[in-house]
């Protein structure tokens, strides 16, 4: 058993950030994603997070080998969103050691709640899916119905290989994810039951047909092919389409299910997102809507989009100061086999957003 004294202050350290949890009513179970579940041990984790319901804690302690994924899944998420949300007022900031992973933002029905759940659910399918064809989890490894034969565009060819068992990945994160909202069964609930699920197809979407060709010479007169998700970013460049393309809707007043709020917009399918409520517009910071504010964001000049300082900087303005910046030039290959540059540096103008004018020096 580990007792250095390193190993010693990281489980204080963990014991008194869990105690801190503990009194956070909000807390869920992306707070997983901050631990670190390797050095802990799944059973840790599972007794000691509030805020998990019987079936996530359940689920947890008899599967303590795929919270790994499922925590790295979170991440994935996280960092997809903040990618493509990098040049928007609303950022996909996450709060340190916060319970929610997105502070206040979570509590609002907004189209950004909406994304923040698709995105989330992806990733966890998506990690989950990965550790199985790795052969690193105990009930899964490749999709076991990929056998025999099987036919496309180019004609027939045999399963083979390791097709990636999304519907491992995705029935888990079902039962895990959903595990809380199936118990609320309010508006907001379904809304997130909605988005969620959203995320799980989107994975099962982008999932391709891989082959090897075998026969005399490189033929091709027999393939082999299996079924491999593609890269993340597909998955993230779709939901985000959909986050663009997301349908208002509302509570149907027996409370059974959700109806589209504006009449004249089509039904949403089972792949868009959905959302209750509009989203504040993120220019200062506001607590109770989830928002940051854009004070001391960094702006371009002379963009007319989402990164522009006018749209970024809801027309406060912006302050400009010189900065050195470093970079790689002079690059030259070396045979072989790498590549040698200099340390280079230049001035540039950095431009970071204002903030609100103090409310006595309004109007004056």
């Amino acid at each position: 058993m580990r007792s250095s004294p390193g190993y010693l202050l990281f489980i204080l350290e963990v014991v008194l950030l869990l105690g801190l949890v503990a009194k956070e009513v909000s807390a869920s179970w992306w707070f997983i994603s901050q631990l670190n579940i390797h050095a802990l041990g799944a059973g840790v984790v599972c007794d000691n997070i509030p805020g998990l319901v019987g079936r996530q804690r359940r689920l947890c302690r008899h599967h303590p080998d795929v919270m790994v994924p499922l925590s790295e899944g979170v991440r994935l998420g996280v960092e997809e969103c903040q990618f493509h949300f990098r040049n928007q007022r609303w950022n996909c900031s996450t709060l340190e050691r916060d319970t929610s992973l997105f502070g206040k933002v979570m509590l609002r029905g907004s189209r950004e709640a909406a994304f923040v759940y698709s995105i989330s659910s992806a990733g966890v399918v998506h990690a989950i899916t990965r550790s199985c064809s790795r052969g690193q989890l105990m009930h899964c490894a490749c999709d076991p119905t990929k056998r025999g034969s099987g036919r496309d565009k180019r004609g027939a060819f045999d399963w083979g290989g390791c097709s990636d068992n999304v519907r491992y990945g995705s029935t888990f994160s079902r039962m895990f994810i959903d595990a809380k909202e199936r118990k609320q069964r309010d508006g907001r609930a379904m809304m997130n039951l909605h988005n969620n699920r959203a995320g799980r197809r989107a994975v099962k979407k982008f999932r391709k047909l891989e082959c090897k060709c075998h026969g005399v010479s490189g033929s091709c007169t027999i393939r082999t092919c299996w079924l491999a998700m593609q890269e993340f970013r597909l998955v993230g460049q779709h939901l985000k389409t959909r986050y663009n393309g997301a349908t208002q809707v509302m509570m149907k007043q027996n409370g059974a299910s959700l109806i589209v709020a504006d009449k004249n917009h089509k039904r949403p399918t089972r792949s868009d997102l959905v959302y209750l409520e509009s989203s504040p517009d993120y220019c200062v910071e506001n607590s109770e809507v989830g928002s940051l504010g854009t004070t001391g964001r960094t702006c371009n000049k002379s963009s007319m989009g989402t990164d522009g300082c006018d749209i970024m900087c809801c027309g406060r303005g912006y302050h400009t100061r010189v900065v050195k910046q470093h970079y790689k030039c002079e690059c030259k290959f070396h045979w072989c086999c790498f590549v040698h540059c200099k340390d280079c540096q230049r001035w540039v103008e950095l431009h970071t957003c204002k903030g609100p004018a103090p409310q006595g020096l309004i109007g004056s």
